[in-house]
């Protein structure tokens, strides 16, 4: 049976436009998931995701602009980690210069586009290099490689995507197509508003805790950016356990992070004498500062979103503690003018982003210098916290971030009291 080529054509024709037109109503409906999304990891994590789906990519990275350079924000690598976003990987810290001499650079300086068929067979007087670091450092072998700038509407650069290894029907490594990169470069443009908001959200969180530290010291920009991030992987870690829906668990992390960064916010309404005292507070100044949780929930009293009534959740109940010794306990009213406290909370009484919140808080604290004491050891603070499993903390808490323990100290690494230097953590 023979065939006609001007049918061929027409059919083929018709098969790349239902293609196209697929491919543009899952970016419509991805766009509009992502708009809701208001933690910028958690849009980064959702961005990355979807884009691997769209061009079946094994892995792959996302660089933002910030302070002129290119910083990596976020890795997914289903040969490494599996299903898992769980891992060390995620809070490496490294920075790339917007430059020729690395491809992320050269993507993010120029605006143009890569597409590479094996990252270590460059052809010849290529303006940039390919990094194997990432590679060497985890075993993991990149050959294929699309990167495309993420441009705003108003033509701000305000990162880089790269994606690795499209993987056939047999799931073996093959290369991208220019299809792929039209595909990639058509959804990082629409990706590119939502980050920059998220960008933008996460700034102005940035700026109500810097406005904290003003009155309060001890609570900084990097001790609140360490409790989002160990109470997010906690709470991701705890909840595969429980068996909850995936989609669940990201919708709930999405505003966790954000309301664990908030959870000492109530410290705006505590005397700077208290706030400031080098000393250990006596009975009645303690008893004041424990007042930062009421002011820190009535704050958002206001509720309009689900991260509002989760802010007031984690700000009024991460001192409570699983034995029921906490505060301020069980009130009926906390926006009643002659406020007393209650009995403290108990167990499963207290909101479960609250006990993951009063282990990250605890452990940040314990680890980190203060004016009144030394940063205690790895060995004495784990100790400290296996002891108190039962008593302080929730013993499934503690479990979930027992296991992620290598996360834990990766977080501590990215957001350091002190810079250190970083090494490098990504293919490019």
């Amino acid at each position: 049976m023979s065939v006609n080529p001007a049918s061929q054509r027409s059919e083929s024709g018709s098969k790349e436009a239902h293609d196209d037109a697929d491919h543009c109503t899952k970016i419509l409906q991805v766009m509009e998931r992502l708009s809701q999304i208001k933690d910028v990891q958690a849009l980064l994590a959702e961005v990355l995701l979807h884009a691997r789906r769209l061009t079946r990519a094994d892995a792959g990275s996302m660089y933002l602009i910030e302070n002129n350079v290119l910083n990596f924000s976020y890795i997914q690598n289903d040969t490494l980690f599996g299903a898992s976003e769980v891992n060390r990987y995620l809070y490496s810290s490294h920075t790339v210069a917007i430059d020729n001499h690395s491809l992320s650079g050269y993507v993010a300086l120029t605006g143009k586009p890569l597409l590479i068929d094996d990252a270590y067979h460059l052809p010849p007087g290529m303006p940039f290099t390919f990094n194997d670091s990432f590679d060497r450092l985890s075993g993991y072998r990149t050959q294929s490689i699309l990167a495309v700038p993420l441009v705003t509407s108003h033509n701000k650069t305000v990162g880089v995507m790269q994606i690795l290894n499209p993987l056939n029907d047999d799931r073996q490594t093959s290369t991208f197509t220019p299809g792929d990169l039209l595909l990639l470069k058509h959804f990082a443009d629409n990706a590119a508003a939502a980050i920059e908001r998220a960008m933008m959200t996460r700034e102005i969180i940035m700026r109500m805790i810097q406005m904290c530290e003003l009155r309060d010291p001890k609570e900084t920009g990097l001790h609140a950016n360490r409790v989002g991030a160990y109470a997010a992987e906690v709470y991701h870690q705890w909840s595969l356990k429980q068996g909850i829906a995936d989609d669940e668990i990201k919708r709930n992390k999405d505003s966790l992070r954000i309301a664990a960064m908030l959870h000492d916010l109530g410290k705006v309404a505590i005397s700077d004498l208290i706030l400031r005292k080098p000393d250990k507070l006596n009975s009645e100044e303690f008893r004041i500062m424990q007042y930062h949780t009421i002011h820190g929930a009535r704050l958002f009293r206001n509720q309009e979103s689900d991260l509002d009534v989760l802010s007031a959740e984690i700000a009024l109940n991460h001192h409570e503690k699983w034995d029921g010794t906490g505060y301020p306990g069980k009130i009926d009213d906390i926006y009643q003018d002659q406020l007393r406290f209650g009995q403290g909370k108990r167990g499963e009484e207290i909101p479960i982003a609250a006990r993951i919140v009063a282990l990250a808080d605890v452990y940040d604290a314990l680890v980190s210098p203060r004016a009144y004491k030394d940063a205690w050891s790895e060995t004495t603070t784990l100790s400290y916290i296996k002891d108190q499993s039962g008593k302080l903390f929730d013993p499934e808490v503690v479990h979930a971030f027992l296991a992620i323990y290598d996360v834990i100290t990766a977080i501590r690494g990215k957001y350091p009291e002190e810079s250190s230097p970083s090494s490098p953590a990504t293919s490019s």
